[in-house]
């Protein structure tokens, strides 16, 4: 049996139709760059992360960097971050001449862990942050009202990277609404994605929204006339009606996202492998979208090459954590600096999880798992 880590044909087929009439009639109109899809696409996805201001930009890198531009930062400035997340979560930093300064995770969530966040705004190399970059990993919030409170004793800003996390909820709050700003990701891989790139930033504070709308047009809210440095980041109307269509069938794959997720635990469980491998662990006021299956496995690469040969697709986010990066050696970390990062590199492993997936195919899958620890 062949089991894809991920099946885009199959989303696709589901909206294929919808999407080439919407991509039709924004060609008949001729009007391609802020138009009213974008409008209407910015006031849905506000609603759904329940914050007030929504703003569309053209990729989730560019929200992190618009969302640290809107805030102030400069360079020399530190922006903490966690360094085990995708890289432009740091990279959105250092672009700006700002300076990554990492903290390590919580080993249960893999989101940052808020006693070491405090831990480092007292030490020397934290000191003075002047940001905070909270990545809600997998589909899971981080633990916001921890962050949020040190964010305030300590005047930071806080940027959430709720990239992989659309319409996931923290107590009931949406992410991206808890911060300063949230920053989004409509690459095709997300749970919510488009056919090419988009992103997207949240705010509540009417001054902040509008300055990135700004940003995002060089630094000009009048043609021709600049009052901010801005760059040229605008989610285009093909992009914005791709992504109307596919939130209207969100929240039918999120529910089936999690039907998979769950019966995943139950196969683990029925299979006895609590000791081999441990799935995701999501806490209980949070509601995940399991934008990935991420487990921790014992003997994870072999693991990886065994599923490998019996047709199943797995990937590994992220085998190198973001402290140990050729980019960033001038920040001086070292291996063994972020211990529990340096370990869920080494041990985790995504599994297929999108909602096209069979039973049959699920089941597969945790055979396959099974007998590799048998035989191992």
């Amino acid at each position: 049996m062949k089991v894809k880590l991920l099946d885009l044909a199959a989303e696709y087929a589901e909206i294929k139709n919808d999407a080439l009439r919407e991509i039709k009639k924004v060609c008949d109109r001729q009007g391609f760059v802020l138009g009213e899809n974008v409008r209407k696409l910015e006031e849905e996805l506000a609603n759904l992360s329940k914050a007030k201001y929504a703003v569309g930009v053209a990729s989730g890198s560019d929200a992190l960097m618009l969302a640290l531009m809107a805030l102030g930062i400069r360079p020399g400035d530190k922006v903490i971050t966690t360094p085990y997340t995708f890289f432009s979560t740091a990279g959105s930093i250092s672009i700006l001449g700002a300076i990554p300064v990492f903290v390590d995770i919580d080993p249960k969530t893999f989101n940052i862990d808020p006693l070491a966040l405090r831990k480092i705004l007292k030490d020397k190399k934290g000191k003075g942050a002047k940001a905070v970059i909270p990545v809600h990993l997998y589909g899971q919030c981080a633990d916001m009202t921890a962050i949020n409170k040190i964010a305030k004793e300590f005047k930071l800003s806080v940027v959430e990277d709720a990239a992989q996390s659309i319409g996931a909820t923290y107590k009931g709050r949406g992410a991206g609404s808890m911060g300063d700003v949230g920053c989004f990701s409509f690459y095709p891989t997300k749970n919510l994605g488009c056919f090419g790139d988009a992103g997207l930033v949240t705010a509540n504070n009417k001054t902040l929204a509008e300055k990135l709308r700004i940003l995002r047009v060089h630094g000009s809210a009048k043609r021709y006339e600049h009052t901010l440095v801005g760059v040229n980041s605008r989610i285009d109307e093909i992009q914005a009606a791709v992504l109307r269509v596919m939130l209207k069938k969100l929240k039918k794959w999120e529910t089936a996202r999690i039907k998979n997720a769950k019966l995943y635990g139950r196969l683990f469980s029925k299979a006895d492998l609590e000791k081999k491998v441990r799935p995701p662990f999501i806490e209980e006021h949070n509601h995940s979208v399991f934008n990935q299956y991420v487990i921790r496995a014992k003997s994870r690469d072999k693991l990886r090459e065994h599923l490998a040969k019996n047709g199943i697709g797995s990937e590994i986010y992220y085998p190198l954590p973001l402290h140990l990066q050729r980019c960033f050696k001038d920040l001086g970390y070292k291996r063994g600096d972020f211990p529990e990062a340096e370990r869920a590199a080494k041990e985790t492993l995504a599994l297929p999880i999108f909602p096209f997936l069979k039973v049959k195919e699920i089941e597969y899958v945790v055979q396959v798992i099974k007998d590799f620890y048998e035989v191992s």
